[in-house]
């Protein structure tokens, strides 16, 4: 009885063992990308090299068969990048990325017949607009060189009608006109013929501004600038700006657009307040013109244009005072002081021989004030 119970048992083992062996394994889950390349004719394109890299950087390679058909198998769940290398072509043509899950097979098939066809029309509407582009910027560009030149043209008719005698000005006066006149319908042009993502833009319109300042449109010349000022703001743009303003008659305006141009470049502020000073003066405006000259001076003491200057507007905008039966000359404090900084920093050049003059001028105007005149030695 225990002989059989132990061959029973023993038959039982082998019989699970059999039964083990015998039974199905589970198949494994690959993940694959395949499918079939077509040539420009759209037949299958046999022994073409295909590659697919992983986001690992995992390198596979093979072949198109003779239906032109590949496939990669055993791949892993990921992002793959697939490029087939094609006969005459230094760089192959990469078909995008594919993205593989697990256990799915991810068909990528390529005709090169539409591939090319699309390709090809792609690339003839790109020339098509590339030439147009070029055509635009040939036309932008002649139009914004000769606005250049006739602006530069009326500048110099302006100049010379100005040294004419009185009496030939007023037939000079209208070749000016006619000049800036131009000058503003070419800008204008080179303006049609920009965009706003033109880098040029914001020069175009700069330059615009200038044409229409030069031909009296101030304000179409404050609104040019400003858009040029939006485009790419700059110590230039803002110095322009102020300027015209400035001519305009509207002070705190100017007074804005020159602060605005000392903030952006702080190693020009000086010369910024100089330039409104200077705008002032020319349009004689000098109680306008004394504020921003001090703030000059207190930057860049060294200037003698600038003490020169101070002390002119300073004598042009001073009053007069009774004494006794006189009206006498109320000289200002810090006039002779300016004009004695810009003999001293300039004693043989313009401003300091200027500076003398004005001081010779307050001698004969204000008997006994101090206007003696220095000169520092120089250093052996």
């Amino acid at each position: 009885m225990k002989r059989f119970r132990h061959s029973w048992a023993f038959a039982a083992l082998a019989f699970a063992m059999l039964f083990a062996g015998s039974a199905p394994r589970a198949a494994a889950q690959d993940s694959a990308i395949a499918g079939t390349i077509l040539d420009v004719a759209g037949k299958p394109w046999a022994e073409i090299p295909i590659q697919v890299v992983s986001d690992q950087g995992a390198k596979l390679e093979t072949k198109t068969d003779k239906n032109g058909k590949y496939s990669f198998n055993h791949l892993r769940p990921g992002t793959y990048v697939l490029s087939v290398t094609l006969p005459g072509q230094k760089d192959p043509y990469v078909g995008g990325q594919v993205k593989v899950a697990a256990a799915q097979t991810v068909p990528v098939d390529l005709n090169f017949k539409d591939i090319v066809g699309k390709q090809g029309k792609e690339f003839e509407e790109a020339r098509k607009k590339q030439e147009e582009e070029k055509e635009k910027f040939q036309g932008l560009k002649q139009h914004f060189e000769t606005g250049v030149a006739t602006l530069e043209q009326a500048k110099q008719a302006k100049a010379e009608m100005m040294k004419a005698p009185a009496d030939q000005r007023e037939s000079m006066k209208q070749n000016v006109t006619d000049l800036n006149n131009k000058a503003v319908t070419e800008f204008e042009a080179a303006k049609a013929a920009s965009n706003e993502k033109d880098p040029n833009l914001q020069l175009v319109m700069a330059r615009l501004g200038d044409a229409y300042d030069a031909a009296g449109r101030t304000d179409d010349a404050i609104a040019a600038y400003k858009r040029a000022i939006e485009l790419k703001p700059s110590f230039a743009y803002y110095n322009n700006l102020g300027g015209i303003y400035g001519r305009a008659g509207k002070i705190d305006e100017a007074s804005a657009a020159y602060q605005k141009a000392a903030e952006l470049d702080p190693a020009q502020a000086a010369q910024a307040w100089r330039n409104f000073g200077i705008t002032m003066y020319n349009a004689n405006k000098y109680k306008d013109a004394i504020e921003p000259l001090k703030k000059s001076t207190e930057l860049d003491s060294k200037n003698p244009q600038t003490w020169y200057l101070l002390g002119t507007v300073l004598v042009g905008s001073m009053g007069f005072k009774k004494v006794g039966d006189k009206d006498i000359p109320d000289v200002q404090p810090g006039t002779v002081e300016a004009y004695q900084h810009a003999i001293d920093l300039d004693p043989n050049g313009p401003w300091g021989q200027q500076a003398k003059q004005g001081l010779d001028m307050l001698n004969q105007i204000s008997p006994g004030i101090a206007t003696s005149v220095t000169t520092k030695k120089k250093k052996s």
